[in-house]
C-alpha cells in the first residue's frame, strides 16, 4: 500500500492501510498499521480515525458528488492528522448499487491428468463472465468448496488428479454506475481506491466470531440509511443482502406521527424509544416541538404510542430482513444464532425484540478492539469501519489489490484490473 510519508513520519510504505466507509450518516476513515507476512491479528494497530457527518447520500447512494467529497476530505484528513501520514489509497466498503449475492457452480475440463493452476484460474475466469453480466460489477467472490468428477466438499484441488473440475461459489455484485459514483467522490479527494469489500461482510467480520461463523450465524447491521445482512456457515460467506431502510426510517415515521421536527424525532427515539419488555410507564407523557409552529406550542404523546410506532417500523425492517434471507436458499445453515450491528442496534431492547422475532439467539455486537483503537470504536455503530481492517488483514477475506499500477480510462478500468488479477 503506497503512503506519502508526511508531518513527521517515516514508517515503511507497506505496513500502512487507510479504510474508508462513507454511509449515509457519517463517514468514517481509519489508518492502521498491518504486520508482515506471518503476522496475526494482535500486531495491527490503529493510527488514527476521522469521524465526519455525511451529506449527499441517501441510502448509502451518493446524490450529491460535492457534498459527499467534503465528507471523505474531512474524514480522511482528521485520520492523517492523527496518524502523521498522508493516505493516498484507500480500501472502500460498498453498500450501494443494488447489490446482490448468489451461490452458483462453474466447470471446467482438466486439461492435463491433474490439476494445475492455469485449470482454477480457467474456472475463475468463466465464473467472473458468468455473473459480470447488464451491468453488473463484482465485489466478492469466494469458493464454497471444489468438485472433482462430481466428488463434492474437496478444499484444495490442486495436484488431484481428475478430468472435470467444479466450484461451488458465492458472488456479491452491484450496478456500475453507483459504485463509480461512490468512487468520483473518493477520487476528487485525491485518494485511489485499491480494493472493494461489500459492506455487509466487513460489518459481519468485526462483529461476529470465527466459531459463529463455522456453525452459522446471520450479522444484521442496522444503518442510518440502509440495512445490510451477511449470512455464514461452516466459515463461509454464503449470502449478503441490503434493505433501503434504516435508523432514520425510524425518525422519519416519529416526525410524521408527531408533525414535528426530524431533530425532534430523533431526540424523542433516542430517549423513548424503548423496545423493552414490561415498561412500566407507557402512560407518561413527552412534550416536544411542534413542526413550523413558534418555541411556546408544544406537542404532546404518551410514552407507549412512541413505542408502539418505533415497534412498527422495526418490525417491518425485520420482515424485510426475514424475507431476504428466506430467498437466500440457505437459512437452514445460518439461522443459528444472530449479531446486530450499525448504530441503529443501539436501540433500547432491540436485542431482546429480535430474538422474539427471528425465534433464534440475539446478541449486540462488541467490537474486539485492536491496538491503539481510540475509545468508542468498540461500539456496534464502528463495524463496518472496523471490519475493513479486518478484511485488509487477510486477503482471502475479500481484499483485492491493484499490483499493477494505475490503469488507463478511470476508476472503474482500474478497478476492473485488480478484480481480474485478485479473482
Amino acid at each position: 500500500m503506497h503512503v506519502a510519508a508526511g508531518l513527521g513520519a517515516s514508517r515503511r510504505a507497506e505496513d500502512i492501510v487507510g479504510v474508508l466507509d462513507v454511509g449515509t450518516s457519517k463517514a468514517v476513515c481509519l489508518i492502521a498499521t498491518l504486520p508482515r507476512s506471518g503476522g496475526n491479528r494482535d500486531q495491527a494497530r490503529v493510527l488514527g480515525l476521522g469521524v465526519q457527518p455525511t451529506r449527499g447520500l441517501k441510502g448509502g447512494v451518493v446524490i450529491a458528488l460535492d457534498e459527499a467529497e467534503q465528507a471523505v476530505r474531512g474524514a480522511v484528513a482528521q485520520a492523517e492528522r492523527a496518524a502523521g501520514v498522508r493516505m493516498e489509497e484507500v480500501v472502500v466498503s460498498v453498500a450501494c448499487g443494488r447489490s446482490k449475492s448468489r451461490t452458483f457452480t462453474a466447470n471446467t475440463e482438466i486439461e492435463g491428468r491433474v490439476v494445475a493452476s492455469a485449470d482454477i484460474e480457467r474456472l475463475m475466469t468463466a465464473a467472473r463472465t458468468h455473473v459480470e453480466r447488464d451491468g453488473r460489477m463484482l465485489l466478492h467472490m469466494n469458493c464454497v468448496s471444489y468438485r472433482l468428477d462430481g466428488a463434492t466438499g474437496i478444499g484444495e484441488p490442486l495436484g488431484l488428479a481428475g478430468r472435470t473440475l467444479g466450484a461451488d461459489l458465492h458472488a456479491v455484485t452491484a450496478d456500475e454506475a453507483p459504485v463509480h459514483n461512490l468512487l468520483q467522490a473518493v477520487e476528487r479527494a485525491y485518494l485511489s481506491t485499491i480494493a472493494l469489500v461489500p459492506a455487509p461482510y466487513a460489518s459481519a467480520l468485526a462483529a461476529t466470531t470465527e466459531e459463529e461463523r463455522q456453525l452459522g450465524v446471520v450479522a444484521i447491521d442496522i444503518g442510518a440509511g440502509t440495512t445490510t445482512l451477511a449470512a455464514f456457515a461452516r466459515g463461509h460467506l454464503l449470502s449478503t443482502g441490503v434493505v433501503p431502510a434504516g435508523g432514520n426510517h425510524i425518525t422519519l415515521e416519529l416526525a410524521q406521527a408527531l408533525s414535528a421536527p426530524v431533530n425532534e424525532a430523533e431526540r424523542i427515539k433516542k430517549d423513548y424509544g424503548t423496545l423493552a419488555r414490561g415498561a412500566c410507564d407507557d402512560h407518561d407523557l413527552v412534550s416536544y416541538a411542534l413542526a413550523g409552529e413558534d418555541a411556546p406550542v408544544r406537542g404532546e404523546i404518551h410514552k407507549g404510542e412512541v413505542r408502539t410506532i418505533v415497534r412498527g417500523r422495526v418490525l417491518r425492517l425485520f420482515g424485510q430482513v426475514a424475507g431476504h434471507i428466506e430467498r437466500s436458499g440457505v437459512a437452514p445453515l445460518v439461522m443459528q444464532r444472530m449479531v446486530l450491528a450499525g448504530g441503529g442496534s443501539q436501540l433500547a431492547g432491540l436485542g431482546e425484540f429480535a430474538a422474539d422475532f427471528f425465534a433464534r439467539p440475539v446478541r449486540i455486537a462488541r467490537i474486539e478492539p485492536f491496538d491503539g483503537m481510540p475509545a468508542g470504536l468498540e461500539g456496534p455503530a464502528f463495524a463496518n469501519s472496523v471490519g475493513l481492517i479486518h478484511a485488509a488483514l487477510d486477503p482471502s477475506a475479500g481484499r483485492r489489490e491493484n499490483g499493477g499500477g494505475a490503469a488507463p480510462g478511470g476508476y472503474l478500468q482500474r478497478v476492473g484490473q485488480w478484480l481480474r488479477e485478485g479473482f
